[in-house]
């Protein structure tokens, strides 16, 4: 199947759902990703801020970049003046320091907190108690220029359902106990970003509102 062809196959699968689809277009030429666009795709997802700074200019302004990869302090001077959403926001370290960029360009970036909840230990992410530090902490709430709307997580990689879809949950449950503490009154913060090409699926059924898909649209890298 084309891009096209995959593309629209995956917005069928979320109507009548709460998701939406994010385009993993990390490694892709920028000739794919145009395709992406010209089959109705606007979220695009990069792992490296400089691969994204570099295609950014190439593609029509109204691209909602993510970037959903782990993201240095250095790197976000870069992606200030155009990402959408930071999806991998693991420190108020980078809070601070996305409040500063952003502000130098006049925006308010959004982000989501990243939670750890597989059980590799390669992958990163918050615990519930380091995120509860970090949004009573003074310094996060003087942040003007970036603005939390959800949580995002990654979970182990296994063909186990019941293991994956327990992982899903517990980032539900820690995103309803974020909402209901600390974001009540707060309509923007929504986002449940879980899920990825091999168990979209699944997070589906856990209640995701942002799908991040690559190799099920674009094929296996070489």
């Amino acid at each position: 199947m084309s891009i096209a062809e995959n593309i629209a196959a995956f917005e069928q699968k979320l109507t009548g759902t709460a998701a939406r689809l994010v385009v993993v277009t990390k490694t892709h030429p920028i000739e794919r990703l145009r395709e992406a666009y010209a089959a109705g795709a606007r979220r695009f997802g990069e792992n490296r801020v400089q691969e994204m700074a570099a295609k950014q200019p190439e593609l029509p302004a109204d691209v909602e970049w993510h970037q959903i990869g782990q993201l240095q302090t250095n790197k976000v001077k870069y992606l200030a003046p155009f990402v959408h959403t930071v999806e991998s926001i693991d420190s108020l370290r980078l809070l601070r320091e996305l409040d500063k960029q952003a502000a130098r360009h006049g925006r308010v970036i959004r982000g989501l907190l990243q939670f750890h909840i597989a059980r590799e230990e390669t992958k990163t992410g918050l615990s519930l108690p380091e995120a509860e530090e970090l949004l009573q902490s003074a310094d996060y709430q003087a942040l003007r220029h970036v603005r939390l709307t959800g949580v995002m997580g990654i979970a182990t990689h296994t063909p186990d359902e019941a293991l994956v879809r327990a992982e899903f949950r517990q980032l539900r449950q820690y995103f309803e106990h974020l909402k209901a503490t600390y974001f009540a009154n707060a309509e923007d913060f929504c986002e449940l970003s879980m899920g990825m090409s091999a168990d979209y699926e699944w997070a589906l059924a856990e209640g995701s509102t942002l799908i991040r898909v690559g190799s099920a649209i674009f094929g296996s890298r070489s």
